[in-house]
């Protein structure tokens, strides 16, 4: 009987409002947000550019590499020029539909993030474990499958929550205090059961971020085993060394991942505000970290920076 007294509706758009309590100072937040997606935009961009245009990195890791910089790419121009937009202009204002959308490609890329750190264990694990079927295991055909089955995973994961929430039934408020759609928000604005829609979110995090967690972990199991079982001290310190870049990222990427999931789900005694920076980490570290740990602690990687970096300033030099 009470539905019959209510109002259903699909709205028009939803209006974000950022970090609740702290709208007198949100300017002065979107400064270090601005500064960490120009940093997470060039870092990536360059190093795209540095793999794609340099034929010796042409290599299983660097292509793995590449798409992991892509899928951080996407990741944060989802989501952070509407964020920056609505600090600096009061431009909050999204429509239902391109909320779906942004939360459709902000969660394929995240997804997608994770699959590619399996993939890069995997690659690990070969090189360290098998190396001397390296070459004929990780063709350039068979890291274009992988990449297309990481792509057409994310999708395929993602979409149903995407047509679920369609079928949901509206009768409150539009308003949504967060910095971009995010999907539980939007579900707890219904006034429609959202069982399912919750018991399918914790599904996908537990088969696609937390069984790649377990993956990788294992992985990692094997190859320190593999690893310290070398006969010479410099060859386990060649093979650790290969390992630590992609156990940094892979750290920072699932521990802002887990701790934004986690915060959206058994977050109610948290203040807003916190509750939102949290749940906005995984927009801003990864993406802005991943460039700066390959291109510091790969040798090859940081050389050919170097090199084009001087080759633009001789080039300006030269021009001016």
């Amino acid at each position: 009987m009470a539905d019959d007294n209510q109002t259903f509706f699909v709205p028009e758009i939803f209006i974000l409002t950022g970090f609740p309590g702290t709208e007198a100072f949100q300017f002065s937040l979107s400064i270090p947000f601005c500064l960490m997606y120009i940093v997470a935009l060039f870092g990536n961009s360059l190093l795209l550019f540095v793999i794609l245009t340099e034929r010796s990195l042409h290599e299983p890791m660097y292509l793995f590499l590449s798409m992991l910089a892509a899928a951080d790419l996407l990741l944060s121009t989802t989501t952070v020029p509407k964020m920056l937009a609505m600090f600096w202009f009061r431009m909050g204002e999204i429509s239902f539909a391109a909320c779906l959308t942004q939360m459709f490609f902000f969660h394929v890329s995240l997804t997608s993030e994770s699959g590619i750190l399996l993939a890069m264990a995997f690659d690990r694990y070969v090189a360290i474990c098998d190396p001397l079927r390296y070459s004929t295991v990780l063709t350039k055909p068979v890291i274009g499958k992988i990449g297309l089955v990481i792509v057409t995973r994310s999708s395929c994961v993602f979409f149903p929550y995407i047509f679920l929430l369609t079928r949901l039934k509206f009768c409150r408020t539009s308003v949504l205090p967060h910095t971009y759609c995010q999907e539980w928000a939007v579900a707890r604005l219904a006034c429609s059961d959202i069982t399912v829609n919750l018991w399918y979110g914790v599904a996908v995090a537990i088969f696609a971020f937390g069984l790649d967690a377990l993956l990788i972990t294992v992985s990692y199991v094997v190859i320190l085993w593999a690893i310290f079982r070398l006969p010479f001290k410099g060859a386990r310190f060649k093979a650790l060394r290969t390992c630590g870049s992609h156990v940094c990222i892979m750290l920072m990427f699932y521990s802002s991942t887990f701790l934004s999931y986690f915060t959206k789900q058994y977050g109610q005694i948290i203040p807003g505000y916190v509750l939102n920076l949290l749940a906005n980490s995984h927009l801003f570290v990864p993406p802005m970290l991943n460039p700066i740990i390959y291109g510091v602690t790969t040798k090859e990687i940081l050389k050919r920076m170097i090199n084009l970096f001087f080759r633009c300033c001789c080039r300006i030099f030269l021009q001016s």
